[in-house]
């Protein structure tokens, strides 16, 4: 992909002056499909979600398509010489069916993730007529190939080994998503937050259940919480009203932020 280099100019206001030095509060949305993922519109394209996203008043977002990266730097080039930083992203299927948001430091580590995934999917083959169609764009939102093999699935991979190849070999950051759901979630699947898995975020849909979740799981106390869309169309990516607080703007520094665990 040819692109310029990204000179990030955001909306970001001043938190606090902090012993490191200035803390900024980047509005996100860390919970974005495009058209690659097949229950997704394929209004999903590179270009319309960077513009939603500008035009919402991000400054942060994630590209988090089923089990792929393969739009991601589609959507970084889309986003070059705009006000908008652009993580990479997937969000894996396990193999109990618990989704998780992976985020990325770099492109490079989300390929290998997505290399990982890929070789633990199995050799199921699209119906575009069930699931839609998986469509795999360049920076222009041009269609550059649909992608074959079906996506929407679980891969052969434990929640465990996601969090060990995201966490500790990529350098990345895994969060458990929506867990106040009814499926697919980390609470549905096992009923608890497991003691064996080195949590530090998770993400909540709706954040008026935040009080009970943490009511009947007190671990998620000491773990930050996102609050993302998980946007499958244009209109609901997120508004400019959920906060990351970072001490520079770029991946590691939003990554860097949620991966600190709270204090009492």
């Amino acid at each position: 992909m040819k692109g310029k280099k990204t000179s990030y100019a955001f909306k970001a206001g001043i938190a606090f002056i902090g012993k490191s030095g200035v803390i900024l509060r980047l509005a996100y949305d860390l919970h974005i499909h495009t058209a690659l993922s097949p229950c997704a519109d394929n209004d999903m394209t590179p270009n319309n979600i960077v513009n939603m996203s500008i035009l919402k008043g991000l400054d942060v977002i994630a590209i988090t398509d089923h089990n792929s990266c393969a739009n991601v730097e589609a959507c970084t080039a889309a986003a070059a010489d705009k006000q908008l930083l652009v993580i990479p992203g997937m969000e894996v299927e396990t193999a109990e069916e618990i989704h998780v948001i992976c985020l990325f430091p770099d492109f490079g580590k989300a390929m290998e993730m997505q290399n990982w995934i890929y070789s633990r999917l199995p050799a199921y083959k699209n119906n575009e007529g069930v699931f839609g169609s998986q469509l795999i764009m360049d920076w222009q939102d041009n269609i550059i190939r649909k992608e074959d093999r079906l996506l929407l699935v679980s891969a052969t991979i434990t929640i465990n080994e996601v969090f060990r190849i995201v966490n500790q070999q990529l350098k990345g950051l895994a969060v458990p998503a929506h867990i106040d759901r009814q499926a697919n979630s980390l609470i549905s699947s096992f009923g608890v937050i497991p003691e064996d898995i080195d949590i530090s975020c998770v993400e909540i849909r709706n954040r008026s259940r935040e009080a009970l979740l943490e009511e009947h799981h007190p671990k998620l106390k000491n773990i930050n919480k996102i609050y993302s869309s998980d946007a499958h169309y244009l209109g609901n990516i997120s508004e400019r009203q959920n906060f990351v607080e970072v001490d520079e703007i770029n991946a590691e520094g939003v990554l860097r932020a949620l991966s600190v665990y709270r204090e009492d």
